[in-house]
């Protein structure tokens, strides 16, 4: 089996880095990361018309009909650039529930459409798959529906036009699509302000039911290794960006007219993070591909590779925050922007410790 990159995909990936270093460069990322508005919506329209929105949709919807394992490169790549926007939460998180629904794929491909998925909640469910203790509900109305509860943490929350939502009725858990306005949406204050949170507040918010009840859990398992492994590969870019960082700084920085590289202490946490980041990205795409195949073990390999590359972003960040010295600590430079996404994606949908335990869980069922 080849387990080498396509020429599509690494053209893929080097578009993608191109237009993220040119657009945002780490003054606008910071400039972008104080703003009210978090992100610049002209830049998403910009990444409709090059495909990257459609990637995976079908072409009968505007998209290119492509896979999941090509759109990893583009994960791996925003993690890379930081990208402040909602790519991640609506191709990464919240699209399968969207398989059913045409004219938001369409208008998701034509960069018309950003959407959020909202499964935590602050009394309730903690993790996407936990539908035992689902507090939001969902009550038939008419021809339609319509939800009451809190959800929180809801990433991308402000900045998206449509809201995957889980809720339960008297038949089970299901999955419903609305539209966030006026009251409803509150900002959190969050550690990533490059990935802001916010705080749903539904009652009785008109909805269109996407996922009938009692086939919630099937969906929403769908949704957690999707988000797993994209999670996982936009970590593995994060990790690669401050290597890259560690190793240009150590490499001009001189003490005692040496670069401070050339010194064991330096070098080993270089070389630490090298060797976990590719661990990580080894796994992560593994994850990829078994999402994108839909293989007997993605559950355990998405689980996995997310564990296992938010932890090597978290400590590759920390490494090269101690290797920069006095200039890692300091407001003005990038990379505790990056060691904060870093965070915010280990600790999605649980700890790096709760992943492990699905991995063990898996393992033991067989």
């Amino acid at each position: 089996m080849d387990f080498s990159f396509t020429e599509e995909q690494e053209m893929l990936r080097e578009q993608v880095r191109s237009f993220l270093a040119s657009e945002f460069p780490p003054e606008r990322i910071a400039e972008l990361a104080v703003s009210d508005e978090g992100w610049d919506p002209a830049l998403w329209s910009k990444m409709a018309e090059l495909g990257w929105t459609g990637l995976s949709i079908p072409e009968s919807q505007g998209g290119a009909g492509m896979s999941f394992l090509d759109e990893c490169v583009i994960f791996e790549e925003l993690g890379y650039g930081l990208y402040p926007g909602p790519y991640t939460s609506t191709i990464g998180v919240a699209f399968p529930a969207l398989m059913n629904s045409p004219d938001v794929l369409e208008s998701i491909a034509s960069g018309q459409a950003r959407v959020a998925f909202a499964g935590f909640e602050p009394n309730g469910a903690r993790t996407i798959e936990d539908t035992s203790n689902l507090t939001t509900s969902a009550e038939p109305d008419g021809a339609g529906w319509t939800l009451t509860g809190i959800k929180e943490p809801v990433a991308d929350l402000s900045i998206v036009t449509h809201v995957v939502v889980s809720a339960k009725t008297g038949d089970g858990a299901g999955l419903w699509l609305l539209q966030p306005e006026g009251d409803a949406v509150t900002p959190l204050q969050t550690v990533d302000t490059t990935r802001r949170m916010g705080r749903l507040t539904l009652e009785g918010h008109p909805a269109t039911q996407l996922v009938p009840p009692g086939q919630g859990d099937a969906a929403l398992s769908q949704i957690r290794r999707r988000a797993d492994a994209a999670l996982a590969l936009e970590a593995v870019g994060v990790a690669q960006k401050v290597l890259e960082l560690a190793r240009d700084y150590v490499s001009e920085r001189k003490q005692f007219d040496k670069p401070i590289g050339s010194y064991q202490a330096v070098s080993h946490q270089v070389a630490d993070t090298y060797m976990s980041t590719e661990l990580a990205r080894s796994v992560a795409y593994w994850a990829g591909w078994s999402v994108a195949e839909s293989t007997e073990d993605a559950d355990r390999a998405a689980a996995a590779a997310h564990s296992m590359a938010g932890e090597a972003a978290v400590s590759a960040c920390e490494r090269s925050i101690q290797v920069h010295g006095g200039t890692g600590f300091t407001w003005e430079h990038i990379l505790h922007r990056y060691y904060k996404r870093a965070l915010s994606i280990s600790q999605f949908n649980g700890t790096p410790t709760a992943q492990r335990a699905a991995v063990a869980a898996t393992l033991l069922d067989h």
